[in-house]
């Protein structure tokens, strides 16, 4: 049997290219498992729900099919976990695109059962190359947005309410008109209204509307270095969780610790390792200091 897997990262795309791709594979009659929108690719494909499922409803010989290796995984550890539980259950493996698809990754030694030596190598060549491409652009972006916040320009998201209708706003306001009113009339959301005039709410308490959203836990991979470091450090007992917690994954002769927790913990655990980047007579070491920054460019890419 055909199974076919898709996923994309961000609720706001789409799966028509990988569509394209699978289409022209000529896949006969093909199941499909397709993640909700914006499954992060953070998380561990085998707790992904889709896959998991997938996973549950495969039969020893059915064939797995995605359109590109990064749809399913992206880190080396995450490849190799997949390929390992792909073996377990007999399951093949078909890539229809990209430089994974001209390689049989489900290819074992005839005696040991182990993973071929030159898939393995290939296997984390090629994921090293992703990776090192998507740090490539985080530092790209990082670097990009302090230069523009250097000449005074603040990244994020523009306000939904223009600069140009703020002071129309304001004065609608506290000529008595509602927030609701105002929104209406503006075509923008209540938030916006309010983040419009601030300054100019009495103080209430906030309802069930007003309350934030929960935030929701990502995965960050932190360098040995800064674990090493934070291990050592006071933390709250919500940090020191999510660091015990850490799933430690070998890189060489060093390691990252994959931790899970809410973005605000993540920043928190940032600002605690300041000290590694020197600073009050302290010199700092340049293999720390890289690590701190490299953890810092993983957590600059979660939302403010």
């Amino acid at each position: 049997m055909n199974l076919v897997y898709k996923r994309v990262s961000t609720d706001q795309q789409s799966t028509a290219r990988q569509d394209l791709v699978l289409d022209e594979a000529g896949i006969e009659d093909p199941v499909v498992f397709e993640e909700d929108g914006g499954t992060s690719s953070r998380l561990h494909p085998l707790q992904r729900p889709k896959f998991r499922v997938l996973l549950d409803y495969a039969r020893p010989g059915d064939t797995v099919h995605i359109s590109e290796m990064f749809r399913l995984v992206r880190g080396t550890g995450h490849i190799l976990d997949v390929l390992d539980v792909l073996h377990r259950e007999r399951l093949a493996l078909r890539i229809h695109d990209g430089a994974f698809s001209a390689m049989d990754l489900t290819a074992r030694h005839p005696r040991t059962g182990e993973l071929l030596s030159t898939v393995k190598f290939m296997v984390q060549t090629l994921a090293a190359a992703g990776e090192l491409q998507r740090d490539l652009q985080r530092e790209l972006t990082y670097d990009g947005l302090r230069a523009a916040e250097s000449k005074g320009s603040k990244g994020g998201r523009r306000p939904a309410v223009a600069a140009a209708k703020t002071d129309d706003v304001r004065t609608a306001y506290l000529e008595g008109r509602s927030i609701a009113a105002l929104a209406r009339d503006h075509g923008v959301s209540r938030g916006a209204i309010r983040t419009a005039v601030a300054d100019l709410l009495p103080d209430h308490t906030a309802n069930e509307d007003d309350a934030p959203a929960p935030e929701v836990p990502v995965t960050l991979d932190m360098p040995g270095k800064v674990a090493d470091f934070l291990r050592t450090t006071e933390l709250e007992p919500a940090e020191r969780a999510a660091l015990d917690q850490g799933v430690a994954v070998r890189r060489g002769q060093g390691y990252t610790l994959r931790v899970t927790a809410v973005p605000a913990a993540h920043r928190r655990l940032l600002a605690r390792c300041q000290p590694l980047d020197g600073g009050h007579g302290v010199p700092a070491v340049p293999a720390q200091r890289k690590a701190r920054r490299e953890y810092e460019h993983r957590v600059s890419t979660l939302m403010p």
